[in-house]
C-alpha cells in the first residue's frame, strides 16, 4: 500500500510534463468570461482531468506514489503564484492582461471576439452593474480572473466586479 512502485523521478517529469501542458491549455485555450462557465465548458474540464490523470499516472498503485504526484503539481502551482507574484515576464506568461471591451461607450468589437464575448453577454454584465444605457459606460475591462470591471462616463466609482455567478 505504501510501496513505491513507480520511481519518484517518473511521477515527478510526469506530473510536471502534465502540469505545464494543462496550464497552456487553461491560459491559451479556455476562453475568459464575463458570465459563469458553460456545460460543455465543465464537461471539457472533467474529460481533461480525467485524461490528465492517466497520463499523469502511468501504472501507479500506491499511496505514496499517488502523493509524491499530488506533491509535485502542488509544488509547481505554488512555483508559479509565487514568480508571477514577483516576475513580471511569469505574471504576462501565466495570467491573461486585462482587455477593455467598451470604451467611451463604443463596443471594442475585436477584443470581444478574441475572447468569444457576445454583446448579449457583456449587456447581461452592464445590467448587473446598473448600467442600462451603453452611452453610460467610459471602460469596461474584463480582467485576468474574467471579472468585468465598469467604470462610468459621469465620473462615478469604479463598479465592483462581477464573479462568475451570473447565467450565460
Amino acid at each position: 500500500m505504501f510501496e513505491i512502485t513507480v520511481p519518484p523521478w517518473e511521477l515527478i517529469a510526469r506530473g510536471t510534463i502534465m502540469y505545464v501542458g494543462l496550464m497552456f491549455v487553461m491560459r491559451f485555450v479556455l476562453r475568459r468570461d464575463v458570465g459563469s462557465m458553460s456545460v460543455t465548458d465543465v464537461l471539457f474540464l472533467v474529460l481533461l482531468s480525467d485524461a490528465a490523470q492517466n497520463a499523469m499516472a502511468g501504472e501507479y498503485t500506491s499511496v505514496t506514489d499517488g502523493l509524491v504526484l499530488v506533491g509535485t503539481l502542488i509544488g509547481w502551482n505554488l512555483l508559479l503564484d509565487w514568480s508571477a507574484s514577483r516576475w513580471n515576464v511569469v505574471r504576462r506568461f501565466t495570467e491573461a492582461p486585462p482587455l477593455p471591451l467598451i470604451r467611451n461607450g463604443q463596443w471594442l468589437r475585436d477584443n470581444m471576439k478574441r475572447q468569444w464575448i457576445t454583446t448579449d453577454e457583456l449587456r447581461s454584465q452592464l445590467r448587473e452593474h446598473g448600467i442600462e444605457d451603453l452611452a453610460c459606460v467610459r471602460m469596461a475591462i474584463l480582467e485576468p480572473s474574467g471579472e468585468l470591471s465598469v467604470i462610468k462616463v459621469d465620473g462615478g466609482d469604479v463598479e465592483k466586479p462581477t464573479r462568475h455567478g451570473a447565467a450565460k
